[in-house]
This record gives C-alpha cells, sequence and structure tokens, in this order.
C-alpha cells in the first residue's frame, strides 16, 4: 500500500506510459491529416460521451474501493480476533503442569503461523517460510498439506482447545468461548476468500474499458476543430484523467493482488505477531515499516 501523500511520479509513469504513447500518437496522426488537408472534422457531442463514460467510470471506481476497504476491515477484524485467542489461552490455561503452559505458546505461535500461510494463500505465493519461524517443520506439515492451508492451522488450534478441555485445563464455557473466536476468525477467513475468488461482474470489468478507449479515440476528432496544432496535448491530457480513473479500478479491484496498491498485510501480520509473542512474553519483532513510500 502506498502511504505517501503524494504520489511517485515513476510510478504513475511506468503505470500510464503505454496508452498515453499510444494515444498521443493517435492525436498527432488526426491532427495532421486534418490540418493538412481540406477534411472538415465532424461535430461530435464529446460533452455527452464524456459525462456517460465518467458515470460508468465513476460506478466502477467505487465498486472496487468497497472491495478494498472491505479487504481491510476483514483483516482489522482479524488482528482483533487473534489478540483475543492469545488472551484467552493466556487467562484460561493453567501455567502447572508444563504442558498447559507449553499449550498457550502453541496457540499464540499457531496463529501467527496461521495469519502468514493466509496471507501466502490469499497472494498466490505457493510456500510460506514464515510459518516455519513459529511452528516447527513437523507440526505444520499436516496443515500445509491442504489445499487450504490456513484453515488447516485453525482446524488444528480448535483440536489442541478440545484436548485441553479433556485434559481438565479450561472448561466447558472456556472452550466455547475460545471456539466463539476462531469461528471469528474463520468468518473473517471466509470473506477474504470471496473477494478473492469473486471478480467484478463482467459489465463492470468490460464496457467502461472498452467506452474509454473509443472515447479516447474520438476525442482529438472532436477537438481538433478547437484546438488545432495544440490538439495532442489537450486531448492527451484529457485522455490521461479517464485512463487514471480505470487504472484507479484496476488497482483496487483485487485487494489481495501482490502489488504496491494491496492491502499491507505483512505489516498486519507483523503486529499479530508483535502482540501475540508479547502475550506470552516472547521476544517480539520490529514493526514493518514503508520503504520507498510503500508499506507491504
Amino acid at each position: 500500500m502506498i502511504v505517501n501523500n503524494t504520489p511517485r511520479m515513476s510510478q504513475i509513469v511506468l503505470e500510464v506510459w503505454k496508452p498515453l504513447a499510444v494515444l498521443f500518437v493517435w492525436d498527432v496522426i488526426v491532427t495532421v491529416f486534418y490540418m493538412s488537408s481540406s477534411f472538415r472534422a465532424p461535430s461530435l457531442p464529446m460533452t455527452i460521451f464524456g459525462t456517460v463514460l465518467a458515470l460508468f467510470l465513476g460506478f466502477r471506481v467505487n465498486s472496487a474501493y468497497e472491495r478494498w476497504w472491505e479487504g481491510r476491515q476483514l483483516w482489522g477484524l482479524m488482528i482483533n480476533a487473534s489478540r483475543n485467542l492469545a488472551r484467552a489461552a493466556v487467562a484460561f490455561l493453567p501455567d502447572d503442569p508444563p504442558r498447559a503452559r507449553d499449550l498457550k505458546r502453541s496457540i499464540a505461535l499457531r496463529q501467527i503461523a496461521y495469519v502468514n500461510a493466509l496471507r501466502c494463500q490469499l497472494r498466490r505465493l505457493g510456500d510460506c517460510p514464515e510459518v516455519y519461524d513459529m511452528v516447527s517443520r513437523e507440526e505444520a506439515a499436516e496443515p500445509m498439506s491442504r489445499v487450504n492451508a490456513a484453515n488447516g492451522f485453525l482446524d488444528g488450534t480448535a483440536k489442541r482447545i478440545e484436548e485441553a478441555r479433556r485434559d481438565g485445563w479450561i472448561d466447558t464455557i472456556q472452550q466455547t468461548q475460545m471456539e466463539r473466536i476462531l469461528v471469528d476468525i474463520a468468518n473473517a477467513q471466509g470473506g477474504m476468500e470471496r473477494l478473492k475468488n469473486t471478480p467484478l461482474p463482467m459489465q463492470y470489468r468490460f464496457f467502461p474499458s472498452f467506452f474509454a478507449r473509443i472515447f479516447c479515440l474520438l476525442l482529438p476528432i472532436g477537438l481538433v476543430e478547437t484546438l488545432g496544432w495544440a490538439t495532442p496535448v489537450g486531448s492527451t491530457l484529457a485522455g490521461l484523467m479517464f485512463l487514471a480513473a480505470l487504472q484507479i479500478g484496476d488497482d483496487l479491484v483485487d485487494p489481495f493482488s501482490n502489488t504496491v496498491h494491496d492491502l499491507p498485510m505483512n505489516a498486519m501480520c507483523r503486529t499479530i505477531e508483535i502482540d501475540l509473542k508479547q502475550a506470552i512474553g516472547d521476544a517480539a519483532p520490529e514493526p514493518v515499516t514503508p520503504f520507498k513510500g510503500v508499506l507491504r
């Protein structure tokens, strides 16, 4: 996620230079043809076209931002639920016998492994080395062998809580409270998977993109009568605004896309790691900080 107040010009140029270059070449061709011939450009209702296109792009950008913001809300719920799980484990489980004390650490560390596995799943990264920093490879083997590794870690945590009840370390009320937290975690994960696996409807993806490109092709024809030789500059700048709006929708539509525009899941996983390790008395790492204006 870009956290700078002002956008980086290098990033903007990198994203829009290709369509802008094509648009500028087209504008020059139209301008040279018009100015060097007796052809007169037809009168086009560019204001009407632009207004309708702006509505299409506005709907698309709003829909994309809603998806991005919902993803951030779900991760906020995940952070809070992780803290609640660790707090319940520390408060409910006794310090004696040593196995119960070890279970406290196990639940907290498994939850850290869980959120990192979920992050890697959502970003389609394959293996997730951060998982093995929290749990042994033997303990991680079963959940990591599943299609949904994060859910495997969650199932394993639920089994350990049930074992604690059977051993008499917690009662059924405490188990129910901890299970309720696991349900909140699973619901947050389900919401994230829904966003990741459900694209915007085809109409929201195809028509704004198609109409924006048609509008950019017609724009110099509608402006050349007024702007003359300045048409390439004016038309390209006007086209930039519509192409930028189109790009904004593309950048925000997948909040877990592993680009500079997606949610800072590395930083949020680190926040969970810090809170949970401090809850069990372990040394915690430093928070993730932005690098060149980007928080991962």
